[in-house]
């Protein structure tokens, strides 16, 4: 697979594989932990070199599950984990921290978990509001310094966090939402990363799934799937928003594609430092996401998906109403 560069150099596969749905959110798993590795290692297998994870994914399980999938290619695969949530002692998610001990103590427990010496990129997972963004990257750049982390990210920041971090410790990459179903980003958030030379990482890139044209109004989610609790994923505004999906299965009959490439490769079309991650837990559904970074989208494709899309006015928040308290403003 092509590469592409994020901030400060750091060099990955042009596609990444969010890891998240194979432990949580996305309703059971289709098969066992076994089949999870084999997904895993077939992504390697065909040019993934981008791996997504979090300390909050399960929590634990998930660094767990990528560590001993990619141990025996370490050397061929660039990881990325996060922190930034605390826990009680029975490991429920109790809130937002960033503290330095904090943090500290969540890199040494990722480091154990992923079964590695150092972190290719720690993100901050949401911006704590109660720690200066500067106490923060300070203490990043320390474990930087001792060789447990290479490169800093931030995850949902916003501007002026974005720059206040980079003064401290440069930042490499911001993992925000971005697509065709939300480009709220285009507005402030890539012009500074353009400026400051920090790439962008977008999670959901395919929409949750919504742009793959496999969701519809009539959808039933699983037990456990957080599209049941979203405001964008309620049957009314999955209706009102199909206009989106319409519009990116037009351009993907024209160019012999499915729907979720297009959506992919207008991504990769917008700025050569943007690095999709899309999540799946289907070797199938994986090889289908890798066919996006072949796609060759002309200037009029990408025209005609911004310029259609702008016109068309997305219905129902990313989140409901404590998850969006979270984001960075």
């Amino acid at each position: 697979m092509k590469k592409r560069t994020l901030g400060q150099g750091l060099q990955v596969s042009a596609l990444g594989l969010g890891c998240m749905g194979m432990s949580q959110s996305f309703g059971p798993n289709p098969g066992d932990r076994e089949d999870m590795i084999g997904v895993l290692r077939g992504a390697v297998d065909r040019g993934v070199t981008f791996f997504d994870t979090a300390e909050v994914y399960g929590p634990y399980v998930n660094e767990e599950l990528v560590g001993d999938a990619l141990r025996p290619v370490r050397d061929r695969v660039v990881l990325a984990t996060k922190f930034g949530f605390a826990f009680d002692g029975n490991g429920t998610q109790t809130g937002l921290s960033s503290r330095p001990d904090s943090i500290r103590r969540a890199v040494d427990g990722s480091l154990r978990r992923l079964g590695v010496d150092s972190i290719d990129l720690l993100y901050q997972h949401r911006v704590d509001p109660r720690t200066p963004i500067e106490d923060v990257a300070g203490t990043v750049k320390e474990l930087i310094a001792a060789g447990k982390v290479q490169h800093f990210g931030l995850s949902e920041a916003g501007v002026g966090t974005i720059r206040r971090a980079h003064a401290v410790q440069p930042v490499t990459a911001l993992q925000s939402e971005y697509s065709l179903f939300w480009r709220e980003p285009e507005a402030e958030i890539l012009p500074v990363l353009e400026e400051l030379g920090i790439g962008l990482v977008p999670f959901s890139p395919l929409g949750r799934g919504f742009l793959t044209g496999t969701v519809s109004a009539g959808t039933a989610f699983a037990s456990g799937d957080i599209r049941s609790h979203l405001p964008r994923f309620t049957p009314e505004a999955l209706q009102a928003n199909q206009a989106v999906v319409d519009l990116v299965r037009r351009v993907a009959e024209a160019k012999g594609a499915t729907p979720g490439q297009v959506a992919l490769a207008w991504l990769l079309a917008q700025r050569p430092w943007i690095v999709p991650i899309p999540g799946t837990r289907r070797l199938e559904r994986l090889k289908e996401n890798i066919g996006a970074a072949e796609l060759d989208l002309t200037r009029q494709d990408v025209a005609e998906l911004n310029d259609a899309s702008a016109g068309i006015e997305v219905t129902g928040e990313r989140y409901p109403e404590a998850m969006q308290r979270m984001i960075d403003r």
